[in-house]
């Protein structure tokens, strides 16, 4: 609302001032005109005098009853005092006044939000941008867009981004945010339509090129969105943003190579994070290239080191090396930071067992299982030990438990079976094996992998053939 910063002449507010005191104490000789209000409301209110401003004010509006951009400078104080309803009588005054002045509809809609009326203020803007153009028009469809956010109705925040696009292609603010209201509204197809369009009007524009990218990546059209990355990155070589995206991109159509070259780039031309340096991992990871994997999940670590996960990555990679013992020195340390992951005690736990270490392995997978007892992983890791150490009583007893807590997975019934075969129970290991079958044959797969020797039993493999024949496997 300020016109007349209070600095701009020292000596003439000084004067100013002065006035308006000899008018507060009634000496007769004082004359301030409105322009000379509208200078001292503005002095008081960037000293964050309020009180002061809003008496100032009071003494315009009487003087000057005619002036709209008083009354405007009032209401704007009594807001600031959160007088949100006194504010809008003023602006009332303000509007007979004078209908044409923006900060008019900028002021009632800050008065209606604060008073919790959305609705109100997005009716009032809907109204307000038929009566302006240009950069007025541009100012209250930002308005509307942000008081549809507060009220939750993403698509209408959309549809005004849009409406500024058409108007001004080349709005930078707008192309910033409707590239996360594409994402997260999902009108990508939209999105790409409005880009292409403003590409065709403006091609060097990086901003309409990565706005397109991202909405082909969000319609999971890599290749094309790449494409789209490549013109952003040519026209802005230091476009750190579209790198970003572009490694993703090449990333989800498992180029990792050329990910890995993308995400390089972000590091070269914006601060390092631990976000890039493990996408970056996560690529060596995928090219098998686990040292390259975990200098990179180190150099996460250094710039974030609570973060439990980059541990378990790297710990990860050991164990792709048979590095058991590495492993689980990396384990203890993400173990130290999060010790309710189930996770890392499956990982720890399945290198206790490639390393022979019973009690420990049955420890942290017992723990894992005790944690999330929900999840099957957990579980199946439990039994492939427990099976490993000849524990087959322990293991046909927690098959039970595992198929109750799992909500009745039928793969435990499969293990159950398996404990059965091991322990020499043929007849009922064929009657669970055939239950498990009957309701899902295709995790014969896993039933097989958990103990491969067991084709080695006639029943089996003829059971297996009866129900291949039937196509199920």
């Amino acid at each position: 609302m300020s016109k007349y910063p209070y600095h701009h002449n020292r000596d003439e507010l000084k004067t100013l001032l002065l006035q308006y005191e000899n008018l507060k104490a009634g000496k007769s000789q004082s004359f301030i005109d409105e322009e000379g209000f509208e200078q001292i409301i503005d002095y008081f209110d960037e000293k964050d005098e309020s009180s002061k401003a809003l008496e100032a004010a009071e003494y315009g509006v009487n003087q000057y009853p005619w002036s709209a951009s008083l009354f405007l400078q009032k209401a704007n104080i009594l807001i600031t005092l959160r007088q949100y309803n006194e504010a809008l009588t003023v602006l009332e005054k303000a509007e007979v006044l004078d209908a044409n002045d923006i900060d008019l509809y900028i002021l009632k809609t800050d008065a209606y939000l604060a008073l919790d009326k959305q609705e109100k203020a997005a009716t009032l803007l809907e109204d307000a941008i038929l009566r302006f153009e240009g950069e007025d028009r541009l100012e209250l469809l930002f308005q509307l867009a942000d008081v549809y956010d507060d009220y939750e109705n993403f698509e209408k925040t959309f549809d005004c981004l849009v409406m500024i696009l058409q108007q001004e292609p080349n709005n930078e603010e707008a192309l910033y945010k409707i590239c996360f209201w594409t994402d997260f509204t999902g009108r990508s197809e939209e999105s790409i339509k409005l880009h292409h369009q403003i590409i065709k009007q403006f091609p060097y524009n990086e901003l309409a090129w990565f706005n397109l990218g991202a909405a082909y990546q969000g319609l999971k059209l890599h290749e094309k969105a790449i494409d789209a990355y490549l013109y952003a990155v040519a026209i802005d070589e230091k476009f750190d943003f579209a790198y970003r995206n572009l490694g993703d991109a090449y990333l989800r159509i498992r180029k990792y190579d050329d990910a890995i070259d993308a995400l390089k780039k972000v590091l070269e031309i914006s601060r390092p994070e631990s976000v890039i340096y493990e996408a970056i991992g996560h690529c060596y990871d995928k090219l098998g290239n686990y040292s390259q994997a975990r200098f990179h999940y180190k150099k996460a670590t250094h710039l974030d080191p609570k973060d439990s996960q980059m541990y378990y990555k790297i710990a990860c990679t050991y164990m792709n090396e048979s590095a058991w013992m590495k492993a689980i020195k990396i384990l203890d340390t993400a173990l130290n930071i999060h010790k309710t992951q189930p996770e890392y005690h499956i990982a720890i736990g399945r290198c206790f067992t490639e390393m022979e270490y019973f009690e420990q392995a049955v420890l942290h997978l017992g723990l894992a299982v005790k944690l999330r007892p929900k999840n099957m992983n957990g579980w199946t890791e439990f039994l492939r030990t427990l099976f490993v150490y000849g524990m087959m009583e322990q293991g046909l007893k927690y098959s039970d438990i595992a198929y109750k807590q799992t909500g009745e997975k039928i793969i435990f019934i499969f293990y159950k079976s398996m404990f059965l075969f091991s322990l020499g129970k043929t007849k009922d290991a064929l009657l669970h094996l055939e239950n498990g079958m009957a309701q899902n044959p295709r995790l014969f797969k896993k039933f097989v992998a958990f103990n491969p020797a067991i084709l080695q039993l006639q029943p089996v493999v003829e059971l297996a053939a009866r129900y291949k024949k039937g196509r199920f496997l």
